[in-house]
Order: structure tokens, then sequence, then C-alpha cells
């Protein structure tokens, strides 16, 4: 009869979605092989690195935190599955990720059936917005790397560019973003080309560009391996007309996969890239160089995508070292975090607003022979 019983209170509480005395489970999404690795190998490691060292000083309000990481490989269907292993086999109290955009539109209508808190490391804007219940995000939207790309534009009289984007959800999603908010800025798009998710050879569209009346930019809007193509590419074709891009390549994998073809490509990006260059009275300063130093001695170079991890961990540990115990907690919670300073930005989420950054979170930078350098803040 007892065990009847012990058993019935163990069911009861699973289904309401409290932690059980002692462990805390975690499920984490993540794209550590396939194309996207280079997005999600940061976030695996830091994910870890994190988990470690909470464990190691006792956990949290006692409780130790058993992280469960599944691999997506990028790929949309796979996360499916692996979000409802998460909330329906392994019983997570939250999620944190997927890596892209794709794969978490993808999950939230599961996301808002089960009512499981996420915390997406994507950036498209459409992740949050409209607002869902359950749904936050670390990631800066597309719209805020926009805009902040546009007023650095804007201050440099460039008023007519042409845009090549990836057909992917972060690339037509920067695609949108560009469109709408050009005129905001004075700025006409004249030229409008895309290029596969795989593809290594933009040729056609670069000559269709460069053939263009009054270009005076282009903005490339994707993720590796493509941006990488088109850096090297534009150099090839001896295109002069100036090579922004999108925070989407802001890792040294960018640098590496382009070359010297890299060189004076000018980039938003978030402030962890020039840590140690930013003024010592901005405050992400000190969270930055502690991130930076603990992660290098482990793995190497930091990447502003493992940063997306971090402020989602974090985030999530401080409302449950406040006393969450499920995941509506958890969730109302999240909804109240304010000024918390992370790694990507400063985040205040509201019912209004659960991506919680704006455009001061990123600063411009350019890539000078293989480094980042600071040129507007």
């Amino acid at each position: 009869m007892k065990r009847y019983i012990l058993g019935t209170i163990l069911g009861l509480l699973l289904l309401s979605g409290t932690a059980l005395a002692g462990v805390i489970k975690i499920g984490a999404l993540v794209s550590i092989t396939g194309p996207t690795s280079f997005l999600g190998q940061p976030e695996k490691n830091t994910l870890e690195m994190l988990v470690n060292q909470v464990n190691k000083n006792g956990g949290i309000n006692g409780n130790k935190i058993k992280l469960i990481i599944y691999d997506t490989k990028g790929q949309p269907g796979s996360t499916v599955i692996l979000a409802r292993k998460l909330i329906y086999s392994d019983r997570v109290l939250a999620i944190i990720g997927p890596t892209r955009s794709g794969s978490t539109l993808a999950i939230i209508p599961l996301i808002q059936r089960a009512r499981i808190p996420l915390i997406s490391m994507a950036s498209s804007y459409k992740i949050t917005t409209p607002v869902k219940k359950w749904v936050f995000k670390t990631a800066p939207s597309d719209s805020l790397a926009v805009e902040r790309l546009y007023g650095y534009m804007k201050n440099h009289r460039i008023k007519s560019i042409a845009i090549l984007t990836a057909e992917t959800g972060f690339g037509e999603s920067g695609k949108e973003e560009l469109e709408k908010l050009a005129g905001k800025y004075g700025i006409r798009i004249l030229d409008k080309e895309t290029f596969g998710a795989t593809d290594t050879n933009m040729t056609p569209q670069l000559i269709k560009i460069k053939n263009t009346k009054d270009v005076q930019a282009i903005v490339c809007w994707g993720t590796n391996p493509g941006p990488a193509s088109v850096a090297k590419e534009v150099k090839e074709l001896r295109i002069k007309i100036p090579l922004f891009m999108s925070h989407g390549v802001a890792s040294k994998r960018f640098i590496q996969l382009a070359g010297k073809a890299a060189n004076y490509i000018i980039l938003p990006a978030g402030k962890l890239l020039v840590a140690n260059q930013l003024p010592k009275t901005d405050s992400q300063r000190p969270v930055l160089l502690k991130y930076t130093k603990e992660y290098e001695k482990l793995y190497g170079p930091v990447s502003t995508f493992g940063g997306h991890a971090y402020d989602a961990f974090e985030m999530l540990m401080k409302v449950i070292k406040k006393g969450a115990k499920t995941k509506a907690q958890i969730r109302d919670g999240l909804e109240k975090i304010n000024n918390f300073i992370g790694i990507t930005g400063i985040f205040t989420y509201s019912k209004k607003n659960h991506a919680g950054l704006d455009p001061s979170d990123f600063c411009i930078v350019e890539i000078v022979n293989g480094n980042w350098k600071l040129i507007e803040y």
C-alpha cells in the first residue's frame, strides 16, 4: 500500500512539473554536429561548463543540476522528436535551445501545448513576435542587428545597397527586416539576391550585383558556409563595393573559412568579441572577461553563440534559485527578469517582451588581420 501511495505521489509530481528533491533536470537542444556545429558546439561547451561549476559548488538550493543535451544536427524534424523526448520521457523542467531559428519555430506549437518554458538560442524575431506565453530567447533579434547596421550606414552616408540572403529561417527573417527597416534609415535596396543553405558558389548573384548601378554596399545575411564563400568570391571578382555581414558570422569559424577575404568586413556583433576593447565603465565588461577566461581555459576562443547559452542557463538558474520549482513558476519568473547583465546584452523581459534586448546591445566590429576590432560602440 505504501509503495502504491509513493508511486502515486511521484506520478503527480512529474505531471505537475515539479522538480524532485536532490535533482533539477534541464533539457537542451543543440546543433552539435552538422553544418551549424560551429554554432552549437560552443553552446554545448558553455552549458556543460556552467553545470559543472554549479554542481561543484553544491548545486542550486541544495539540488544538483542534471543537464540532458540532445544533438539536433540543425534539422527541424529531428528537433521536434527530441523535444518530445525531453518533455514526455525525460520530464525536464525547462528547455534551452534550439540553436537554429527554423528548428525553434518548428517546436513552438509543441512547447505551447506542453506548457514548458523554452529559452531559445536562435535569433528570428518570429520566435517571440508575437509573444508566445512559454517561449523566450537570448539571441538578439535580427531586427535589432539590422537597426544597428543601418544606423552605421546612415552615419557613413550609405544610401543604396544590394542584399544577398540565405534561404534559411535566419536568412529569410533577416531579409524581411532588411526590407522593412530600410525606409526608416533612408536606404534603398537596389537588388535582392538569395542563396541556398548549402550553396558555396554565389558568382552569378554577385556578378548581377556588381553590374547594378549605384550600389554602394552589399549586405550578406546568413550563417556559414555561405557567407564565407561570398567573402572569397567578392575578392575573386574584384568587387570594390564594401561587404557587410550579419551577426550570424560573429565567430572565429567565419574568419577561418573566409581567410584573408574576411579582412575589413564590417558587421553588427555582441560585445563579447571585443570585451577587452570596451570602456572600463561598461557594466558588461567584467562578466564578458570572466566568461572569456573560463571558457578559453577549457575550449579555446569564445564565440557569441556560446554567450547565448550562458545567458539562457544563468537566467534559468537565477529564477530557480529564487524558489521556482514548477514549470509555471519558472515561466513566471523568467517574465520578471529585469536588468540581467549577460553575455549577449542586458536583458529585461516582460509580458509584452520575451526577447529582452535592444539595438544598444550590439556594437559594430571590423575584421582586421584575423581579429575583431571595435569601430563603433
